[in-house]
């Protein structure tokens, strides 16, 4: 459990550092924090707040697109 924890930080950091440089497709950035969130909650692991604030602005944005 202990390396999945650190798997996880390790992919939230690479996609944050990406975020904070050149944007790039911001509907796949989207997409990964989706999934990494997922990664977090399925191991009971608290969701960070900054994290939890992106993915509903992202959603905003992008969920008004999709339909969802």
């Amino acid at each position: 459990m202990a390396n999945e924890h650190s798997e996880l930080e390790t992919a939230i950091a690479m996609l944050i550092d990406e975020m904070e440089g050149d944007l790039g497709d911001r509907h796949e950035i989207w997409l990964r924090l989706q999934t990494l969130l997922q990664q977090i909650r399925a191991t009971g692991m608290p969701v960070p707040d900054d994290l939890q604030r992106m993915e509903e602005e992202l959603e905003a944005e992008f969920g008004a697109e999709s339909g969802q």
